[in-house]
């Protein structure tokens, strides 16, 4: 698994042998796999940043503010289904301007009229989704983060391999034409 370092570096090393191509091909190598690197990492870092600092602007715009049930939700009271389901139900709640706001949100099945439920709202008393948590965010971050670097990282990956690829078959088409020209003649 682990090679000689000096077999690693045999691109670099002087030898009668070596041909141009091949320390082409090595710098070219290294320039792929340190480009891929850069822009996965760079990609990646800054995906992270964006997503957390939008999270936390999300959870720094909205509140929980306790909202009442309006009228009686459907299902069994105080009963949560196997998969803790809730019900959608009319809820009521008072804005920070004073004025009184309705909207429907989920709640567990049967809740009673006038049950306080915690809801989450925005600055204008208006309904909002429950904001993540920072758990949540660093969680959501990490994994946005790591699929933009991966996206990052085969742009500069898969170019690089292609450019191998023609740097091979150029060598090869080379190797044969010298091959026809000064390969075996008439060996009986």
């Amino acid at each position: 698994m682990f090679r000689d370092p000096r077999r690693w570096l045999w691109r670099w090393r002087r030898n009668p042998l070596r041909r141009r191509a091949d320390v082409v091909e090595g710098w070219v190598l290294v320039g792929a796999w340190l480009l891929t690197l850069l822009a996965g990492t760079v990609a990646g870092f800054m995906a992270a940043r964006t997503v957390e600092r939008d999270l936390a602007q999300e959870r720094a715009a909205t509140r929980p503010m306790v909202a009442y049930v309006v009228a009686h939700a459907p299902g069994p009271s105080g009963a949560r289904g196997p998969t803790g389901e809730r019900v959608w139900t009319e809820v009521r709640w008072t804005a920070p301007d004073g004025a009184l706001r309705t909207g429907q949100v989920r709640v567990t099945p049967g809740a009673a009229a006038g049950a306080p439920v915690v809801i989450w709202t925005d600055d204008h008393g208006r309904l909002a989704n429950r904001p993540a948590t920072p758990t949540e965010a660093t969680v959501r971050a990490a994994f946005i983060g790591t699929l933009a670097a991966t996206a990052a990282a085969v742009v500069p990956f898969a170019a690089g391999r292609r450019l191998l690829a023609r740097l091979e078959r150029h060598r090869l088409s080379r190797w044969d034409t010298e091959w026809s020209r000064l390969g075996p003649h008439g060996a009986a």
